[in-house]
């Protein structure tokens, strides 16, 4: 294959559906928009609330761990509002894979579903080691205990003791999404609606017991033995840097909104309901989180917290040993709808990706009677399964962090473009494209031409403009994290500056018309901007550990998609039977055809 053919194999694209109509799907149409909001609250309102913000605020950001809440939920919204405008553009299973097959090819399309497999199977993982993990520490550690001395494990980039528990409750949690979605969907309400009366009953408790004192904690007034550990005391004891770091990993807590954009061939109405729902639980989860780790922090002192159950722990150093049961029952049944919904989105994007043909087809088979790819959801649930059986918690968080941070930042860069796209119809408007040159790029960078809908020329420069943004924010996020000294930080302002340049030459450029959309980013380009380097300086943050786990990934995944998804892609079919058409060969066609 010569260089142009693979470039056009990589860039092939979906083509969006302009009629708005939903189409047809083999999967059963039964969510509204409780069900979705439900399944957005519930598999994100887990391990944020009952684990997450005790472990942040001791070790990273004290009681200023509310302000890291706040960063990673800004940094969410920005990702959430990006993908409630493709909900409403493709309503299709698959989530971000689908946006980007439409916007910015086949290649990138297959990183994003890929690195979603990655995201949703550690996900799953990772609530379920950190359920087994809550419900051995009110246990005292026994399993862990019997564990670690029956078989342990002595390898650095493993757990201390395959976990068999948080193994068994991933095979639960499969075989109810296995019976179907309706009702896996009713189970995962009911749990939803616990967890949601237990935060309530935490925030009421909570501020009865609050003493703003906690938030003012000077650091002689900590006792000897915890100094240490415990900064510079008061609000923030590790600074700006404490803050940021804590919103790194507080991020996780946000992650699974996303879900409910996987469920666009499951959704009653999902042009208007997948938006809605994903803006309405981001509302529900962003509250929660603020007012729990407000009272957590004002409750107890930041450095005796609990990092594994901190709930029960403050609880009962509160005097409060009901409230402690309640919220403990409560938990366990948050974490259980946090697992369902960490695991629900796998086996869509499996099958989205098999209908495709960039993975194997079998994963597309839909079971007549439960209306869902059973296969997909079997395979996703042992391979899940195996992962929280084999590696702690904090590596789980790395490794899942870094695989959404990148499908956040290619579903914002897809907006860009699709915004900035030529329209179609240029020529039947009189508009004909003229002979470009450096003065008239150079004009129409700040659109002195006077243009008012897209064009090639626009479009081009747009799409270079986005190039060169992805670029300088790496760089400059990569420049924050090391400490900085007279030549860095005149770097710094040039590249500042820069990115400032690119944003005004995105905002002179004439954008598509959006009437036509439910729902539609506000502010582009600035939030899609914000998006992506909210996400690209997250991603920085993660240790270089995590970063060789995922290239070990990608190359697993590259490797797949090469030797069969390049062949058996439906784009890659479909150009064929044109093809064969064409040329009238009856021979052909009749060859060609039998490989649907």
């Amino acid at each position: 294959m010569s260089c142009a053919r693979i470039l056009h194999v990589l860039r092939r694209c979906k083509r969006l559906d302009d009629s708005g109509e939903v189409g047809s799907t083999q999967l059963a149409r039964c969510l509204g928009l409780f069900d979705l909001t439900a399944l957005g609250v519930g598999s994100t309102l887990g391990l944020g609330v009952y684990v997450l913000a005790g472990a942040v605020a001791k070790t990273v950001a004290g009681p200023a761990v509310t302000l890291s809440f706040l960063v990673a939920a800004i940094a969410s919204a920005f990702a959430g509002l990006c993908y409630a405008e493709f909900a409403s553009r493709v309503p299709k299973a698959g989530s971000a894979y689908v946006y980007s097959y439409v916007s910015v090819g086949e290649f990138i399309a297959f990183t994003i579903g890929w690195n979603l497999i990655l995201e949703y199977v550690i996900g799953t993982a990772s609530v379920a080691k950190g359920m087994a993990n809550y419900i051995d520490s009110l246990c005292n550690n026994t399993m862990a205990k019997t564990m670690t001395n029956w078989a342990p494990m002595n390898v650095s980039f493993m757990a201390d003791y395959p976990d068999f528990f948080a193994f068994v409750l991933v095979l639960l949690i499969t075989l109810v999404l296995a019976v179907g979605v309706r009702e896996s969907t009713k189970l995962n309400n009911v749990f939803t609606a616990l967890n949601m009366v237990t935060v309530i009953i935490v925030i009421i408790a909570g501020a009865v017991k609050s003493n703003p004192a906690n938030w003012r904690i000077k650091v002689e007034d900590i006792p000897p033995e915890y100094q240490s550990q415990a900064g510079n005391g008061g609000f923030m004891p590790w600074g700006v840097a404490g803050v940021m770091a804590g919103a790194a990993k507080c991020f996780f807590g946000f992650v699974g909104f996303d879900c409910v954009a996987t469920t666009g061939e499951e959704a009653k109405n999902p042009k208007r309901d997948i938006p809605l729902s994903i803006v309405l639980s981001l509302v529900v989860i962003f509250v929660s989180y603020f007012s729990i780790a407000t009272v957590l922090t004002m409750m107890w002192p930041y450095y005796l917290q609990d990092a594994d159950a901190p709930f029960p722990h403050v609880f009962t150093e509160a005097g409060l040993p009901v409230i402690k049961w309640i919220v403990t029952v409560g938990a366990i049944f948050a974490l259980c709808t946090s697992l369902l919904g960490a695991m629900f989105p796998l086996p869509r994007v499996l099958y989205a990706m098999g209908s495709d043909g960039v993975l194997f087809r079998p994963f597309a088979t839909i079971n007549g009677w439960t209306k869902t790819p059973l296969l997909a959801t079997f395979l996703s649930g042992l391979l899940s399964a195996i992962m929280a059986a084999m590696f702690n918690l904090n590596q789980l968080i790395d490794m899942m962090s870094i695989g959404t941070l990148l499908a956040y930042t290619i579903v914002a860069t897809s907006v860009l473009i699709l915004r900035y796209e030529q329209e179609p119809d240029l020529s039947i408007n009189g508009m004909k494209p003229t002979p470009d040159t450096p003065y008239s790029v150079a004009k129409q960078s700040f659109n002195l031409l006077g243009i008012k809908r897209p064009t090639v020329l626009s479009a081009s420069i747009a799409k270079s403009s986005i190039v060169i943004l992805f670029v300088l924010a790496l760089i400059t996020c990569a420049l924050l994290t090391y400490e900085r000294g007279v030549a860095s930080d005149a770097a710094l302002s040039a590249l500042g500056a820069a990115l400032l340049v690119l944003l005004v030459i995105l905002c002179r450029q004439p954008r598509q018309s959006t009437a036509h959309l439910s729902f539609t980013v506000p502010l582009v380009p600035l939030v899609p901007y914000l998006s992506v380097c909210m996400n690209v300086y997250l991603m920085v943050q993660l240790d270089y550990q995590t970063w060789v786990r995922f290239i070990v990934w990608l190359v697993v995944g590259y490797t797949i998609y090469l030797f069969y998804g390049v062949r058996n892609s439906s784009l890659n079919e479909t150009k064929e039977v044109t093809m064969a058409m064409s040329n009238g060969k009856s021979e052909d066609k009749h060859q060609v055809t039998t490989k649907f």
